[in-house]
């Protein structure tokens, strides 16, 4: 069983033309073609984060150069472009999705910002082997929710995943890479297994199940940086402007938090 730190990749849109709002972190179709190459060329095996937790647990054993490959939000592109490429690899995904996102699905939500997956399409990744999990209902900040807010971002996100696909999701992974304890107690409550954060690091078992860490792919990873992604080296160089926005938006996201407290409340936490 493979113990040691494992990339998981985080994608969101594979498009040549994406949205203004998504351009940043969409990946274009040639260049995931080159990615999943590089993965083969260099002897990766992709599996499922079903299956790396389930290693993790103690469960089946891992290959060699195990790599994690996801995809947030639900993006058309992933079905068009993504697919193909990894079927002709033989390779394992998992996709996050938004279910408030979808088309024509149930409790649709305004918001997508880019063309997303039909129902059907989902369908047809989960029938070709991708597995599907949650990004909660409307992709919200999760912390900054009230309790019943927060609840039924992920519960519904799980209920219509399995009336739709006809199995519960295992895997969850947090919209924008946000979490706190209490959401991690509502994702693992709610009867998810595993759950994704960010952070560009290797993913690691003592991150625990509710906070594995991914390495971010963007528009402008050439593929001489996805190299380094994938084999752990030089991410303190690569994302250091990233982690020292985290820290400073995460000061104010607690702030924010703090502000809305009342008055008694307050006093305890501070």
């Amino acid at each position: 069983m493979t113990t040691g730190p494992v990339p998981i990749l985080m994608y969101h849109a594979v498009a040549h033309a994406p949205a203004r709002a998504t351009r940043a972190l969409s990946v274009a179709p040639g260049a995931f073609v080159e990615q999943m190459a590089l993965l083969g060329e260099r002897g990766f095996t992709p599996v499922s984060c079903a299956r790396l937790a389930d290693a993790w647990r103690g469960g089946r054993a891992l290959p060699p150069r195990p790599v994690v490959v996801t995809f947030d939000d639900g993006y058309e592109g992933v079905h068009r472009h993504a697919l193909p490429v990894l079927a002709h690899h033989g390779f394992a995904a998992t996709l996050f999705a938004a279910t408030g996102w979808l088309r024509d699905g149930p409790y649709e939500a305004p918001g997508a910002p880019d063309l997303m997956l039909h129902w059907d399409q989902v369908r047809e990744l989960s029938d070709a082997g991708v597995e599907i999990g949650g990004h909660s209902h409307t992709h919200p900040q999760l912390d900054q929710l009230s309790d019943a807010r927060l609840w039924f971002e992920v519960a519904r996100c799980r209920e219509l995943l399995t009336a739709g696909l006809g199995r519960p999701p295992v895997s969850f992974a947090y919209p924008y890479g946000y979490s706190s304890r209490r959401v991690r107690r509502v994702v693992r409550s709610a009867g998810f297994g595993v759950s994704l954060a960010v952070g560009n690091a290797l993913a690691a078992r003592g991150q625990g199940p509710y906070a594995l860490r991914r390495v971010t792919v963007r528009r402008t990873t050439g593929i001489e940086e996805f190299e380094r992604l994938v084999s752990g080296r030089a991410l303190g160089r690569d994302f250091a402007r990233d982690r020292a926005l985290t820290k400073g938006y995460a000061l104010v996201r607690r702030s924010r938090q703090l502000s809305r407290l009342p008055r008694q409340v307050l006093r305890k936490v501070t």
